[in-house]
This record gives C-alpha cells, sequence and structure tokens, in this order.
C-alpha cells in the first residue's frame, strides 16, 4: 500500500531530526560515511551528497571541529561536536521534546474531544 504522507511533509519533519540526531552521534568523532551509515541504521536514511552540506554548514557555524586522517589507505575528514555544539545539541534537545511533548498533548486532547462529541445526545436524539 502506497504511502499517503505527503513527501514534502515527510522530508520537513524529518530534516531537522536528522540534524538533531546526527549531532547526537558526533559526540565521539566519526568520518562522513560512518554517520551516513549510523543514520541509516537508525532508521534515518540519508544521502552522502545532503549530509555532508550539512555537516559544512555546521563547522562553519562553529557547531563541529573537524581534523583528516592520512594514516590510513584513504584520507578521512572525522567531525566531533565543539562546546558550542554540545550547547546547541542541547538547546535542539529540549525544543524538540517541547515540540514532541505539546504535539502529544494536541493529539490526546483533539481524540479526547472526538470522543467526547460522539457521545453525546443531540436534542432529537432525547427521549421525552
Amino acid at each position: 500500500m502506497a504511502s499517503r504522507v505527503d513527501p514534502k511533509f515527510e522530508a520537513e519533519l524529518r530534516r531537522g531530526v536528522v540534524q538533531l540526531v546526527a549531532l547526537h552521534f558526533l559526540e565521539t568523532p566519526r568520518y562522513g560515511y560512518d554517520l551516513v551509515r549510523l543514520l541509516g541504521a537508525a532508521g534515518f536514511a540519508i544521502e552522502e551528497g545532503t549530509l555532508y552540506p550539512i555537516l559544512r554548514r555546521f563547522e562553519k557555524q562553529g557547531v563541529l571541529t573537524s581534523r583528516w586522517d592520512t594514516e590510513g589507505t584513504r584520507p578521512r575528514k572525522y567531525y566531533e561536536l565543539s562546546e558550542e555544539g554540545r550547547l546547541r545539541k542541547n538547546d535542539m534537545l529540549k525544543a524538540w521534546g517541547e515540540a514532541r511533548d505539546a504535539t502529544d498533548e494536541a493529539l490526546r486532547q483533539a481524540k479526547d474531544a472526538a470522543r467526547s462529541a460522539s457521545t453525546r445526545e443531540t436534542p432529537e436524539e432525547r427521549q421525552p
């Protein structure tokens, strides 16, 4: 069965969450492909061509630090959270938690209101 979720909605929803999860994985140094693999295993499939601009933007903002490792057979650029990155990640976690809690509460209230409305009798339904 095909999904009924608007692809734009899903993409917008995932965009911020992927950034938060990526920052979480970058508590320890990781190179790009390793991060792509970890995100995919966590259910956030992402292409390298999508991830690297995010990493470069975070690096430019001071959220990440990077270093090249040329010891192995192929050079790899490792990224890691800076102190500013840890603060940003914590702020993002707080914002995510608040949005998640507000969404859960709004959905609960809507469900309760719908349940209440469906059990109310209209004046025509009342017996004399």
